[in-house]
């Protein structure tokens, strides 16, 4: 529980050392609660995060670095753009790639259930940091993003297999090219 105060404590330390002259920042519910998801985050090692701006949580990266299922060996970078009502509306998640995948469209948004109208205040980062990992290990032909490569899965697991493999090394599948992604 000290964790999620820490924040506030460094806040009032910081005024009372510049004699409370200075103008300070608030710390928002969010903050606060961003702050304690990523405090317990079990990432494992196929996965990091990312924070491009140090006094920024609330915007970060998160790196997916399957070592099992279709795509093993590939490296995903996804975005996350928390706003201040966060956590009554979930985090924006969108992969900075263009990717082959029925859950994940060519512009980079991302169907999970739980970043939509699943989404409940209980959950936390984790739910949802788990639930994109769980579409790399078995990716959701029947709520797909991507349709095209939604029906390949349902109709043609080897063919879908074979697609996933050349759009990760950058190849073009139909027509549309992919970025490469293979570590």
């Amino acid at each position: 529980m000290m964790k999620i105060w820490s924040m506030k404590q460094q806040q009032q330390k910081d005024e009372q050392a510049s004699g409370g002259t200075q103008k300070k920042k608030k710390v928002t519910a969010a903050q606060l609660r961003v702050q304690k998801d990523l405090s317990e985050l079990s990432l494992g090692t196929t996965m990091k995060t990312t924070f491009p701006d140090a006094d920024d949580i609330l915007n970060f990266t998160l790196t997916i670095e399957p070592d099992e299922g279709m795509y093993k060996g590939g490296s995903f970078v996804f975005s996350f753009a928390i706003n201040q009502n966060f956590p009554h509306d979930p985090p924006k998640v969108k992969c900075t790639q263009k990717i082959y995948h029925p859950n994940i469209d060519l512009e980079g948004n991302v169907c999970l259930n739980i970043l939509r109208e699943d989404w409940k205040p209980v959950l936390n980062l984790n739910a949802v940091i788990v639930g994109m990992q769980f579409l790399f290990l078995e990716p959701n032909a029947s709520d797909p993003l991507n349709k095209e490569a939604a029906e390949d899965l349902r109709t043609n697991r080897e063919g879908f297999r074979r697609n996933a493999r050349t759009a990760m090394g950058g190849g073009a599948v139909r027509g549309q090219s992919y970025d490469r992604v293979l570590r």
